[in-house]
């Protein structure tokens, strides 16, 4: 139903005022912000974590309460620190540099670059390569790899301006960046500019069909402006006179799609069958009807519930509780079902970044993965469930003192 209490917003793309429900989490701090020891006593801000959808164009997206000035200037996730994302980023680079025939004389150009962890595969490899990330600390970690960085947000200044200084790209590509920028049309408008006469673009970004079929609401935060269908992000390139001429399927991130833009006017890329064949895949899951969108609340809900069940019945039972990961959907997770340190003893990363401080909301403590050894949890709670087997893998000597895992989403449930 619309929201009667809620002022409207317009839509991103579309500029419908936006009414209908999609998932609303509640209250939340910025997900990917660790607060300091030194600030434990202090308040945090938290945001409404509501995400709604378009009845026009269907785009599920929530509205823009913090600037990404406010979320990435400084930023506390390296993408290096998972071996299996740097292992996808490795393979799409061969991919790519068989696919298109990119060399010496090609540019690619990707933005939100992070560390470096997908471009040194192509200067390995001897492609010229410039990366374009907005928070200066990830940014250095780049530079100190041998990547070119710019520190900027990316849109159609940016994109004019790098065109000039820095040239324009023959691949120009954004992994998991689509959904992290509010005003996504000046974005779009920045990679028609950014890109070469027959340059191709590739975006990779979680599906909503996977978001809704294995209910992975955690990958809603307020870094996420918006989330895509494949029909809707067609809808949004090809206002800005762009071309998706194939798109493919992939496991990362519980199900993500990266599709493949061109400019309209090159036609030395015909359409593939895998743009139709995707079409067709959401119009059977029903993702041209409001309705189907509009139930998705009701299943979070029931999600949170048994979660609970299950923290619950451990803690009554005098199990100890750890949390692998502090990662954006953990603390939505833990944030939205109210798991804090009555729950969950402590977390651990890898990132050196994270470590001694405390998780947003929950103020649960962070700390490096040795802490499970020394303590011996009877349960490791998968925060990151997206790196389920990685994960499981890493920790397998839990076994060895019968400890188990708990995995949350789609449906919560305990690994022996």
């Amino acid at each position: 139903m619309p929201e009667s209490l809620v002022p409207e917003s317009p839509c991103r793309f579309c500029a419908t005022p936006l009414r209908f429900t999609f998932a609303d989490l509640g209250m939340s701090p910025l997900c990917q912000s660790v607060v300091r020891p030194e600030k434990s006593e202090h308040a945090e801000a938290f945001y409404p974590l509501h995400a709604y959808v378009c009845e026009n164009c269907l785009l599920v997206q929530l509205k823009e309460y913090v600037s990404p000035a406010d979320i990435f200037t400084e930023y506390a996730y390296f993408s290096s620190f998972s071996d299996s994302w740097v292992d996808h980023a490795g393979r799409y680079a061969d991919a790519m540099v068989k696919r298109f025939g990119l060399g010496a004389d090609s540019k690619v150009v990707e933005i939100a670059s992070n560390d470096g962890y997908l471009l040194q595969h192509f200067r390995r490899m001897g492609i010229p390569v410039l990366g374009i990330e907005p928070a200066a600390n990830v940014a250095e970690a780049a530079v100190d790899k041998g990547i070119p960085t710019l520190v900027r947000f990316f849109g159609s200044q940016t994109a004019r301006e790098a065109s000039e200084t820095e040239g324009k790209a023959d691949l120009l590509l954004g992994n998991n960046v689509l959904a992290h920028v509010p005003d996504l049309m000046d974005f779009v408008t920045g990679m028609k500019i950014m890109l070469n006469p027959k340059g191709v673009i590739t975006m990779e970004f979680p599906h909503l069909l996977r978001l809704m079929e294995e209910n992975q609401f955690d990958t809603i935060y307020h870094e996420h402006f918006s989330y895509f269908s494949f029909s809707t992000v067609e809808k949004v390139f090809q206002s800005r006179g762009i071309t998706l001429f194939d798109v493919e399927e992939l496991p990362t991130h519980g199900g993500s799609l990266r599709i493949y833009g061109r400019h309209e006017a090159d036609v030395s890329k015909p359409l593939t069958p895998n743009v139709e064949r995707l079409r067709a895949l959401e119009r059977e899951a029903g993702l041209d009807r409001l309705d189907v969108y509009l139930r998705f609340n009701e299943r979070v809900k029931e999600t949170k519930r048994k979660i609970l069940e299950l923290m619950i019945a451990a803690k009554r039972e005098g199990k100890s509780v750890a949390a692998y990961a502090a990662a954006g959907k953990t603390n939505t997770l833990l944030n939205y079902c109210g798991l804090g340190v009555d729950f969950i003893d402590y977390s651990v990363d890898r990132n050196p970044y994270k470590q001694e401080n405390l998780l947003p909301g929950s103020r649960i403590p962070i700390f490096s993965p040795d802490k499970i050894r020394e303590t011996r949890p009877d349960f490791l709670f998968i925060g990151a469930w997206n790196l389920k087997d990685e994960i499981m893998a890493q920790t397998e000597y839990i076994r060895q003192w019968g400890g188990k895992w708990i995995v949350p989403i789609p449906e919560a449930r305990v690994y022996p």
